[in-house]
């Protein structure tokens, strides 16, 4: 474990317990170099710790870099709790709460997978370091998809050299909030989508109301399509999947999309367009940052995360300049500044 954390370079990790409400938590902050670590909490019925703190760490570093590249002031930090999410209690959540008092505001949570606004709500009855809320900023999830959107505009842009997605067929892995969302725009903007959801309430709804192709899950990935916008669970295209996909851009809302650098590197060698995740999915950290500052204003938060758009084009700028994929050269664009701030 203590090699993980060396490897991507955390400041801290923090594991917390409660006997009475069954919660086994793990909050991981990456740097605060910029500010407090902000990131949402996820609960997910792991299938081993090691899973979960395989994927906190890297969650959490992920932030660090969306943060630093969205221009924000704010450190990296994610956290998850283990779990069935079907076993989550109002107990468990507030003694999660009093977990997150106890980093004394080192960590700022948020919604994420599993928890939505009313689990923040209770959460905040034992810490004031949660964001998300009701009559503040809100779920951040409508923002993320906006922000993908946005992103995958500036994408078709360099890769198509149109303005929009009319005619072009998206590829969506995962109907939650934001794939659902991120759906209801692109068919707003003339795009053909097919998609794919594990859970079939929730296909059944996304087919209905939005008249969209629906296929299994282990499919999607291989759709013949021109965008593919994972948004589920992230490390989805290793370096096996990375030499079968049928597509030409990918841009979703997952985190830690690329398994590894490798798979980057097959993604360049077939001419596939990779919009770094943590760089076209940041409209909902924008979004609750805006919370942070004690007041919030959605449209000013709204115009931030339509900046995504020039982000993204920034970012493969950055990327031609350096002569660097894009995978590496999102890192560089973002380590940049943190390291800049740290000799401050």
């Amino acid at each position: 474990m203590f090699k993980q954390i060396e490897q991507y370079g955390h400041e801290g990790v923090y594991f917390g317990y409660d006997e009475e409400s069954g919660l086994k938590a793990i909050i991981a902050v990456h740097s605060t170099v910029l500010g407090p670590a902000l990131g949402g909490t996820r609960m997910w019925d792991y299938v081993s710790e090691d899973e979960a703190i395989y994927d906190v760490l890297r969650l959490s570093k992920g932030m660090s870099l969306k943060s630093s590249a969205a221009g924000l002031d704010l450190g990296g930090g994610k956290a998850v709790i283990i779990g069935d999410p079907k076993i989550k209690t109002e107990k468990l959540l507030r003694a999660y709460g009093r977990f997150v008092e106890s980093l004394n505001g080192k960590y700022i949570t948020a919604e994420d997978v599993n928890i939505g606004v009313e689990d923040a709500e209770i959460m905040a009855q034992t810490t004031k370091h949660v964001v998300g809320l009701h009559g503040k900023s809100g779920d951040p999830s409508p923002f993320t998809a906006r922000g993908v959107y946005r992103g995958m505009k500036a994408g078709a842009l360099e890769k198509f050299g149109v303005e929009s997605l009319k005619g072009l067929t998206v590829a969506v892995q995962g109907l939650g909030k934001v794939g659902y969302e991120l759906c209801r725009l692109v068919k707003e903007d003339g795009g053909i989508i097919v998609a794919s959801e594990i859970n079939k309430a929730k296909t059944d709804f996304a087919a209905e109301k939005l008249g969209i192709k629906i296929v299994s899950p282990e499919e999607i990935l291989y759709q013949n399509c021109d965008i593919l916008a994972p948004c589920a669970l992230g490390a989805v295209i290793n370096s096996d999947n990375a030499k079968k996909l049928n597509c030409k851009l990918i841009a979703g809302g997952a985190n830690n999309v690329l398994v590894d650098n490798n798979a980057g590197d097959i993604l360049v060698d077939r001419d596939i367009l990779y919009i770094p995740d943590y760089i076209v999915n940041a409209g909902g950290v924008i979004n609750v940052f805006f919370e942070t500052k004690g007041t919030y204003d959605v449209e000013e938060a709204t115009r931030k995360v339509d900046a995504i758009y020039e982000n993204v084009q920034g970012v493969l700028k950055f990327a031609k300049e350096e002569k660097l994929p894009t995978h590496l050269a999102a890192d560089k664009f973002a380590m940049k500044r943190i390291e800049e701030a740290a000799k401050c």
